[in-house]
């Protein structure tokens, strides 16, 4: 009604007050005062003439398409001091910040990812670690790149490499201490609490093993480390569908439970199963599992036929 008042008063003929002759209305007052002489069931006083009482709305603009964020280091801003381990996915190196730090960090352990390995299974395990937190037995996620391969993870830096490797290399010293059971019984502790923490975040590690466990210091800080195979249960709707079945390639068979082989899952308790290889690797620092069994197809033949590993020589009756 007020466009109208508005848009007829400059070219319109003049108006009369009802359809009978009666004398021409004066020039059109301005428009405030026609507004302030509405009667008091008007529609209230409009903050702008475009307001939605009088035009429709106009569409929404499209989101403005965001540019992707400048990755904070690349690959050449790293100094590669000693390789820490080589996995399936990746390889795991000691290395120093060329520039700058990273949260505080100088000296930093990063992982290369594998090329062949998608971003979106990157991004999964960037997501596992962040939701994992800080714990003193987790490997902390630092920062990422995932802009453009190589992908690179950066990490809190630990002194020494694998846990296994340690285990091997110091195996004579180690098998002349008295208190080696009590040693490694406290390094299998610290693990425990690691894997509680990852269990309590509903997420299931899939590549527990001694290869995977990087030592700050022997045996207090042992650290879980490579979640590229872990997966978060809390995103899954039922029980069910948290049985999603896995592909077998790639996967440590040597360390995966019958359930695995037979109905082609892997739950919590798998970890669990793991959890006792890892037992066994540490007692005998650092040996292949069912190394007597050549071909994938024996370990999977014979552990889903019921055999298991054999008790270590010295290994205390409560491990």
């Amino acid at each position: 009604m007020y466009c109208t008042v508005r848009a007829n008063t400059a070219s319109s003929p003049p108006l009369s007050s009802s359809p009978l002759s009666s004398p021409p209305l004066p020039s059109s007052p301005p428009l405030s005062r026609l507004l302030s002489s509405l009667p008091l069931t008007s529609p209230p006083p409009l903050s702008s003439p475009f307001s939605s009482h009088l035009l429709p709305s106009p569409l929404p603009s499209p989101p403005l398409p965001s540019s992707p964020q400048a990755p904070r280091f690349t690959v050449n801003d790293l100094s590669l001091l000693e390789v820490l381990k080589i996995g399936k996915q990746g390889r795991f190196y000691k290395a120093k910040l060329s520039r700058g730090t990273c949260k505080g960090h100088k000296l930093v352990t990063c992982k290369i990812v594998k090329e062949g390995i998608s971003m979106k299974r990157v991004e999964s395990e960037v997501s596992v670690m962040k939701k994992l937190g800080s714990h003193n037995n987790v490997l902390q996620l630092l920062d990422w790149n995932t802009s453009h391969e190589p992908y690179v993870l950066i990490m809190e830096y630990v002194s020494f490499g694998t846990l296994k490797s340690f285990l091997k290399t110091h195996r004579a010293q180690l098998s002349d201490t008295p208190e080696l059971q009590c040693l490694l019984t406290i390094a299998a502790y610290h693990i425990a609490l690691a894997m509680e923490h990852i269990r309590s975040k509903m997420v299931v590690h899939c590549d527990l093993g001694l290869r995977n466990i990087l030592l700050g210091r022997f045996p207090h800080q042992c650290k879980v480390a490579e979640f590229g195979l872990a997966r978060d249960y809390s995103r899954f709707k039922s029980r069910k569908s948290s049985r999603k079945k896995h592909n077998m390639d790639g996967v440590p068979l040597r360390w995966y439970p019958p359930e695995y082989f037979k109905s082609n899952y892997y739950s919590f308790m798998g970890d669990v199963w793991s959890f006792g290889i890892l037992l066994w690797e540490m007692e005998t620092f650092g040996q292949l599992p069912y190394s007597e069994l050549q071909s994938s197809e024996e370990v999977v033949f014979n552990i889903c036929s019921g055999y298991r590993l054999q008790r270590p020589e010295k290994c205390r009756t409560h491990m």
